[in-house]
């Protein structure tokens, strides 16, 4: 059979498709009626599909503001029945939206019963929930029945909704919007619809208007659950470009109590934040120990004051430390991305802020010219009527004549059609001499005479029809007007905006904050406090708070500071403040740069982390100094000295910028070691000391400056097979101070430094210890006082805290005191001594305390912890910070 033979109903031939062009094809089909019809708003009403399918079947329901409410199962079922046949679960959720205070900035539904909560539950069912307009949404609807926009098929051609909203109300500004698209989303904050108003007006006087001009009026989004705004930048590019970050913060308070203690009361939260999950957070982020010092934290919140949040400190905590680490660590500080995306002209199109306010003066500028044309013609229609029966009143026996003589309408219609009309009746009825009437009446004229009531032959009705015509003429002329004038239809919208300012702005609900929050300054969420910092011999470091120690009596067997691996032992030892910068010298001569903050936190036992995961030190490296400096002053200098007994002094201030691979600290001879680094200023003597227990003074003068690279000089006299150990620095020559030299069998002495006379650089020095069988060699000193306390540790990982003042001072050339018991085979491997904070005084005392740059530093001033901060487990606070890398991080200058 021929082709020509089929059938015209047969089946057609499948015809071969290019399936990579069919899934492109599709994929973009699909993608734009995502874009265009689901996830995007139009920049015109600031609605999505959904949402102005639910208006306007709510306005079909005759749900207007003054009206009662109906059941939100009826009003859902007529949007799904009319316009969006998407199911109830997509259309109830987006209904409930409009109505919850805390997503709207001004309510486009008024709902009656369970819509939700801040809290975070959810609506009650559709079944008991009831809602109509509100009357701003009143607003957004005002003359749609005036042709003021194009109308569509709904999805069955049985109906026709309007494809945007006339949107007298600017709700694309004042509520927002969000939605993830294809490959897009949209983010546009809700504002103050006050603002929003001056801003439109602003624009409308003066259309070349500049940005800061607009952030006068315009200055930030205004969020419907307030909070603080941080800092205008990220506004501001928001406004410029269409995309920026705004910092929201939770507006906080801090409260005192009687009992000393305080409180933190957050009064919002931040927007589209609800309180169930934020209450987890907190809660997981004091039980894990990331924030320290919260007793309790309770929601106090009630119908007068939604949202009222308390978090009750723990006795003698700072309450701005923690506010800020609850900033930093919870969502009470949120980042909004704003991504001011909108459909224009059915294209996604990111928008800056004038764009934004220009686009909808012209949507009002169509949409009061398309009403005032709709009124025109409605206008010249009734006139043309009105006119038709002034004639009819003064042709009245005429009328009524061929009316009764016709034998049905038609012919009526027809003859009425042919009586001549003259132009001066229609000017006596109206006693006006300018009116005008055609030579004969119109179909539509004779109809309406056909149509009218005998009342309308009475004289009244007849003044009625008159006034009529005439207000009729007044009003087009002022149509007219309106459509040959932009600048009067301008003046319209001008007058709008300022009656809608005037019915429904309310005051701004967020604050704005001159605080710029880019990242965010990470010392103030860490406590000033002491910290006990120890590197083992393998190179793991640790800090914990020195408290953790408690004092013993000389002699004793002290308790573990870490459990070493197998080979392991501890080899530094020393006290800082967690703001310090610390520089780390290794023994290659080159220096690193950390915060003491930026050391991992540990428990007394534990090994610490190995210092290579935190220091960019190569294979073989060790620390062997580490400078706690606070500023990097140009009065000070670091004097360093190596295992040969070179010593080199260098500006401070050379230090101040090193590179995350670190930079040259001075210049080595082969096979020599960089084994001790400390600051002087003018006037200090420096204190040298040997493995075999001699030392030697200087004045720190003898030593010129010199640049990092340099080699160094002369610092001490060595013999053979001995070496330098330690290194202090006196306050001239009549420091009242003592050195404590210990040995490697736990023996040691103490001696005042004025029994260490003056000399000059390199010489052999003198008898510091006897480093006799008993002693053994020397492995540590240190500058030391009466109050003073110390810690010694051993190779075996045991540490011993006792006080200076249980040492007597004795003569130097002598052989010293048991300091620490030691087990067969262990040895002491440091020494460090203890601020003078914590020596267990009186905590309400000020104790005056030498900071890290060497000025004194009142402790209750600079909020100092007087504790151990430990968790409900017991177990020290584990650090809550990232490694900063040197690279990016720049020390004060």
């Amino acid at each position: 059979m021929s082709t020509a033979e089929l059938p015209t109903n047969a089946p057609l031939a499948p015809q071969p498709l290019d399936i990579e062009e069919e899934l492109k094809e599709s994929y973009l089909n699909y993608a734009m009626s995502v874009i265009i019809s689901r996830a995007l708003p139009d920049v015109r009403d600031g609605l999505k599909p959904s949402q102005r399918r639910i208006l306007v079947a709510m306005r079909d329901l005759g749900l207007n503001p003054g009206s009662s409410t109906s059941k939100c199962a009826g009003i859902v079922g007529e949007t799904m029945k009319r316009y969006h046949p998407h199911g109830d679960n997509s259309i109830y959720p987006t209904l409930a939206r409009m109505a919850q205070w805390w997503n709207m900035r001004h309510l486009l539904i008024t709902g009656q019963g369970n819509f939700g909560s801040i809290h975070g539950l959810p609506p009650a069912a559709m079944r008991y929930t009831e809602a109509k307009l509100s009357p701003v949404a009143a607003e957004m609807l005002e003359d749609i029945g005036y042709d003021t926009v194009d109308f569509q098929p709904n999805y069955d051609e049985k109906y026709q909704e309007p494809r945007v909203l006339p949107g007298k109300f600017p709700n694309l500004l004042v509520n927002g919007s969000g939605g993830i698209a294809v490959g897009m989303a949209t983010s546009i904050p809700p504002h103050n619809l006050g603002e929003v108003c001056d801003a439109l007006v602003a624009y409308i006087d003066d259309p070349a208007i500049e940005l800061d001009d607009i952030m006068d009026v315009l200055p930030a989004p205004d969020f419907p659950t307030g909070g603080v705004i941080c800092g205008r930048m990220g506004v501001k590019e928001a406004y410029r470009s269409g995309r920026g970050r705004v910092v929201l913060r939770a507006t906080s308070s801090i409260e005192e109590l009687k009992d000393g203690r305080s409180q933190i009361v957050f009064s919002d939260i931040p927007y589209q934040l609800t309180k169930e999950p934020l209450f987890k957070k907190l809660a997981e982020l004091v039980n894990n120990g990331r924030i320290t010092g919260v007793s309790d934290i309770v929601d106090e919140s009630d119908r007068k004051q939604p949202v009222r949040i308390v978090v009750k400190l723990k006795k003698a905590e700072d309450p701005n430390v923690i506010l800020n680490q609850l900033y930093e660590f919870s969502p009470l500080q949120d980042t909004f991305s704003v991504i001011m995306l909108a459909l224009v002209d059915g294209r996604p199109k990111t928008l800056p802020i004038k764009e934004f306010l220009r686009l909808f003066v012209e949507h009002r500028i169509n949409v009061i010219r398309r009403r005032t044309r709709f009124l025109l013609r409605q206008a010249k229609q009734r006139a043309h009527i009105v006119e038709g029966l002034l004639i009819a009143l003064h042709h009245i026996d005429e009328i009524i004549r061929v009316i009764r003589s016709s034998a049905n309408p038609a012919e009526a219609r027809v003859r009425l059609m042919s009586i001549e009309v003259s132009a001066q009746i229609l000017q006596r009825a109206l006693n006006d001499p300018d009116a005008k009437a055609s030579t004969s009446l119109t179909r539509m004229q004779a109809d309406a005479i056909l149509a009218m009531q005998l009342q309308r032959l009475t004289g009244l009705e007849a003044d009625k029809l008159a006034q009529e015509y005439l207000a009729l003429k007044t009003d087009i002329d002022r149509y007219e007007v309106i459509l040959g004038d932009e600048q009067v239809i301008l003046g319209l919208i001008r007058d709008d905006l300022l009656e809608l300012k005037s019915k429904y702005a309310n005051p701004r609900r967020s604050q704005i904050s001159d605080e710029e929050l880019g990242d965010y300054d990470k010392e103030a969420l860490i406590r000033e406090e002491y910290m006990v910092v120890t590197v083992t011999h393998d190179g793991y470091i640790k800090r914990q708070p020195p408290s953790t120690y408690r004092a013993q009596g000389r002699g004793g067997r002290g308790i573990t500071a870490a459990n070493t691996r197998d080979g392991d032992f501890l080899e530094h030892m020393f006290v800082a403040l967690t703001h310090d910068y610390l520089l780390f010298f290794t023994d290659h001569g080159k220096v690193f740069w950390l915060k003491v903050y930026d050391l991992p936190m540990a428990t007394r036992t534990s090994g610490g982390r190995a210092i290579v995961n935190l220091l960019q030190v190569s294979d073989g490296e060790k620390i062997t100094g580490i400078v706690p400096v606070r500023k990097f002053r140009e009065d000070e200098s670091l004097m360093m000295v190596t295992r040969r007994g070179t010593v080199k002094k260098t500006d401070l201030t050379a230090f101040k910028r090193p590179l995350g691979r670190g930079i040259i600290a001075l210049g080595l001879d082969e096979g020599d070691q960089l084994i001790g680094v400390a600051r002087t200023r003018a006037g200090d003597h420096v204190v040298l000391s040997t493995r075999e227990g001699m030392a030697v003074r200087f004045d720190e003068s003898d030593v010129r400056s010199m640049g990092r690279p340099a080699h160094g000089v002369r610092g001490i006299n060595l013999e053979e097979g001995d070496e330098v150990i330690g290194m202090i620095v006196a306050n001239g020559q009549e420091d009242p101070a003592s050195l404590l030299t210990v040995c490697e069998n736990g023996y040691g002495k103490r001696t005042l430094l004025s029994e260490y006379r003056s000399q000059n650089r390199g010489g052999k020095g003198l008898i510091d210890i006897k480093t006799s069988d008993r002693n053994g060699r020397v492995v540590a000193i240190a500058k030391v006082t009466d109050a003073d306390e110390v810690m010694i540790t051993t190779t075996g990982g045991i540490l011993i805290r006792t006080r200076v003042g249980d040492t007597r001072p004795i003569g130097r050339n002598t052989q010293g005191v048991r300091l620490i018991r030691l087990d067969e085979g262990d040895a002491v491997s440091s020494l460090a001594k203890l601020p003078e904070e914590e020596l267990g005084g009186d905590p309400e005392t000020a104790l005056v305390l030498e900071a890290a740059d060497g000025e004194p530093l009142d402790t209750p001033a600079d909020g100092l912890s007087k504790g151990p901060h430990i968790l409900d487990d017991g177990v020290a606070e584990a650090d809550a910070q990232d490694h900063i890398d040197a690279d990016e991080a720049e020390p004060e200058a």
